[in-house]
């Protein structure tokens, strides 16, 4: 399969995810009747702004590689659902101006911009809140409590909040490569790896395609963050949809600060290797995650 073939069943995988994801979004919303609508309106201004859906599309492709069922898939959307909220959480509240002080998110104005801080921290709230509630609600009673447990863990102290810690206590500060990659695998690894499991699970996985999918997540969830540092030194606000060059401004540690542009790349294509590598247990089954690492590295945004 040739890149061009490949990068497009990639968008392809994030298209249809997507689809599948709006539609359940509407239906999540549709929930509150009683909340306050200039909540849900902040909610839903940051939720269904788009974006690639990257976490939610490697829980129904790490469900389906590992053999979900229809049961299974539909445990596996609200998993898809919940980490989303996460996600879209982390990011209203990391571009406060007590964080990092971003104004534009996905080519729009950010969340408390249009909505205010109060608001857009109490938006925040409420999806994390809600993240979890889909998934006591909407995901077979065997698997719930492991589903829980994995994004719990991985959005904690120990995954993103305190790898987000880590990147703010790290400026103007230089850092090891082994300190830096320890901030990479909490902050943004963590996600990534948690929504590779979760698929894992929602589908009933044996430890072999348990372990497969973990592998593969780490070194997915670093290639990731390696690239997010190279694209903010090369790429414009335009193709990104965010402001670029703020690690450095901000005195951030990244690889390209630590280890260069080129050899950074070197690395990225390291780690998708590595992470490819990861799936040959589960064979075929696995060519979208193969196709969604390959997307990772080469995406230009």
């Amino acid at each position: 399969m040739s890149q061009a073939e490949d990068s497009r069943d990639a968008l392809g995988i994030l298209q249809q995810d997507s689809r599948l994801l709006a539609d359940y979004f509407k239906q999540i919303l549709s929930r509150y009747p009683d909340a306050p609508p200039r909540l849900m309106e902040s909610i839903e201004y940051s939720l269904m702004a788009g974006g690639k859906r990257l976490r939610p599309a490697l829980v129904l492709e790490c469900c389906r590689a590992c053999g979900g069922d229809r049961q299974a898939l539909t445990s596996a959307l609200a998993s898809a659902a919940a980490m989303e909220l996460i996600h879209t959480f982390s990011l209203v509240h990391d571009d406060l101006p007590a964080m990092d002080n971003d104004d534009l998110r996905r080519g729009r104005p950010t969340n408390h911009k249009v909505f205010g801080d109060a608001m857009a921290i109490l938006a925040g709230d409420a999806m994390t809140t809600m993240a979890f509630q889909v998934l006591a609600t909407d995901t077979a009673a065997p698997v719930a409590a492991a589903l829980v447990r994995e994004l719990s863990s991985a959005s904690g102290p120990e995954g993103m909040i305190g790898g987000q810690v880590l990147d703010m206590e790290g400026e103007n500060i230089s850092l090891s490569l082994e300190q830096l990659q320890r901030l990479h695998r909490m902050k943004t690894g963590a996600l990534l790896k948690a929504s590779c499991r979760m698929g894992a699970i929602a589908a009933g996985a044996n430890e072999k395609q348990l372990s497969a999918v973990t592998d593969y997540g780490r070194h997915l969830g670093l290639a990731f963050q390696i690239v997010d540092d190279v694209l903010d030194v090369t790429s414009t606000p335009e193709q990104m949809g965010k402001a670029t060059g703020k690690d450095a401004a901000k005195g951030k540690n990244t690889y390209p600060v630590l280890l260069g542009l080129d050899p950074s790349k070197r690395e990225a294509a390291i780690q998708l290797q590595a992470g490819i590598q990861a799936l040959a247990p589960l064979g075929p089954a696995a060519d979208g995650l193969r196709s969604l690492a390959r997307f990772v590295v080469e995406r230009e945004n």
